[in-house]
């Protein structure tokens, strides 16, 4: 009985325009300062990691934190007595919103947001390069905090061309 009154609920509120909760994640976005992309890229080829960060705010913000430094992918990072504490670079820009805008565009049009490219595990032990995105873009979030290479190497080749302009940019 239980089961039958649910399935009632569900068809009424789907034939009055409820519809199910998917949304299509490739949206045009607006211009905010509210959106932002912050990006995580480890090379693990040598040890220490070499480690970038890249916070791209909607208000034309850029920070590009980089080093070997557990503080460059975590803010709040307490192992002082780390031999590399104090290997950590802070670089801070800024450019035109709308080129903000443009970078959060063309990677939701790479995928940014379709949340049907999930994380399905992997069988590695450990890996050559590792990227991680978090995001808010036009109020969806997105937070992958798994190898995007291992995910969708279009995405993570996306996101490490992001990093690429803002870290030792050819003037």
């Amino acid at each position: 009985m239980l089961k039958r009154t649910l399935m009632t609920l569900f068809a009424a509120a789907t034939l009055a325009g409820c519809g199910p909760f998917w949304v299509d994640p490739y949206i045009t976005v607006k211009e905010s300062p509210l959106n932002w992309v912050e990006i995580h890229y480890y090379n693990m080829n040598r040890k220490p990691y070499r480690r970038i960060s890249v916070l791209v705010m909607g208000s034309g913000h850029v920070e590009l934190k980089k080093g070997t430094s557990d503080r460059v992918s975590n803010d709040f990072a307490k192992h002082t007595d780390d031999a590399e504490w104090e290997n950590f670079r802070t670089q801070r820009v800024s450019i035109d919103p709308k080129h903000a805008n443009d970078i959060f565009q063309h990677l939701v049009n790479y995928g940014l947001l379709d949340r049907e490219k999930s994380f399905r595990g992997s069988d590695k032990d450990e890996y050559d390069r590792f990227i991680a995105v978090k995001a808010n873009v036009s109020n969806y979030t997105y937070s992958q905090p798994d190898n995007i290479y291992e995910v969708d190497p279009d995405l993570a080749e996306q996101l490490y061309d992001v990093i690429r302009e803002f870290d030792n940019p050819t003037l």
